[in-house]
């Protein structure tokens, strides 16, 4: 085994992100009491003007996003979830 550092590298790449102010989880509505949760979400946008976005239970399991963090949608349709903290100090807002 080598004791070599790995490359570093820089990254330059394109997102779409919105800051999760708070997540409803399937399971936690009301109106499901009872019934058995398909395992999906909704969050809202810190940011107004957003319509409430649905996540797949998939992305839920997968990623585990909490809100104060970021959505994240790469180009090539991959979609992500990263804490505030390390998502602000590697992206920088265009538009």
């Amino acid at each position: 085994m080598s004791s070599r550092a790995m490359p570093e590298y820089q990254s330059h790449k394109k997102v779409w992100a919105l800051k999760i102010k708070s997540i409803q989880f399937d399971g936690d509505l009301p109106e499901n009491e009872g019934q058995e949760s398909d395992g999906s979400a909704t969050f809202i946008a810190e940011e107004d003007g957003f319509a409430p976005i649905k996540l797949s239970p998939e992305y839920i399991h997968k990623h585990k996003p909490q809100a104060g963090g970021y959505y994240v949608v790469y180009e090539g349709g991959y979609k992500s979830w990263s804490p505030a903290d390390v998502f602000e100090a590697g992206n920088t807002r265009v538009r």
